[in-house]
């Protein structure tokens, strides 16, 4: 399975860059550069039946991101040899897909810094809920962005990283600010009463001696002592290292 996850991913994330001829292992999904049409954000999860369902958005000059974009659906019967698209859904970005309680589910947002929304099908992938109020997968209004990381259960609580696109100064980076969300793992994910939220961490100027230009796609981490992380990876153009940020979250969230 680890090596399965690794090479879908690097299958959807490179396919448009280098040509189906050298990627190595199965096809999901392709989309040529001259269409305008950018695979991104891929996800993929086991259902509870042994069936692999993949995901991603499309992103680009012909895309729809800041509006209504699409994410497309693959499903695998045979672990991975081959994949079916068998859903195409208009108004998901950025989003993860995962189980819960048996349940499969689609987090992310509405568009490129849009609502954060949660859709829940019923028939594997086919077909899926649309996201209309607070009791339905309305989770929080406004302009948000996040990177398709995983949830994770920890002490009696799903988590999920997300950044506020809604910071002060409308520039890349500078806008997002990191937080957390976290329900109870019996509460239902599609009601935004069931989620809680930390605050959220602005962009600050004076880190990295000035040379901090943002954080983005956050991924929630339990460290080896038990501790829960919010990880996200930073902007530093005064250097060539890549840097990340150790966001430490309290226990209540």
């Amino acid at each position: 399975m680890r090596k399965m996850l690794v090479a879908s991913w690097f299958l959807l994330v490179c396919m448009v860059q280098w040509g189906l001829a050298q990627v190595p292992g199965s096809k999901v999904a392709y989309s040529p550069a001259s269409s305008g049409l950018y695979i991104g954000s891929p996800s993929i999860c086991r259902l509870t039946n042994g069936d692999y369902l993949a995901s991603h958005d499309l992103f680009g000059p012909q895309s729809n991101e800041f509006e209504r974009p699409v994410s497309c659906i693959y499903r695998s019967t045979d672990k991975g040899k081959t994949w079916t698209q068998i859903s195409k859904i208009n108004g998901q970005f950025w989003s993860k897909l995962f189980v819960h309680q048996g349940k499969l589910y689609f987090l992310g947002t509405s568009k490129h810094h849009g609502n954060t929304i949660i859709r829940k099908s019923l028939d594997n992938g086919v077909t899926w809920t649309e996201p209309t109020d607070g009791e339905n997968g309305l989770l929080l209004v406004g302009e948000y962005h996040c990177a398709p990381v995983p949830l994770i259960e920890h002490n009696g609580r799903l988590w999920r990283a997300m950044e506020d696109a809604m910071g002060p100064i409308k520039k890349w980076g500078k806008r997002y600010g990191a937080f957390m969300m976290s329900m109870p793992l019996d509460a239902d994910p599609m009601k935004a009463s069931s989620w809680s939220h930390s605050n959220v961490l602005r962009y600050d100027s004076t880190l990295l001696g000035g040379n901090f230009g943002g954080w983005i796609e956050g991924n929630a981490v339990v460290t080896p002592q038990g501790e829960l992380l919010d990880i996200l990876r930073v902007d530093d153009k005064s250097t060539l290292e890549e840097k990340a940020a150790f966001v430490h979250i309290s226990a209540d969230g």
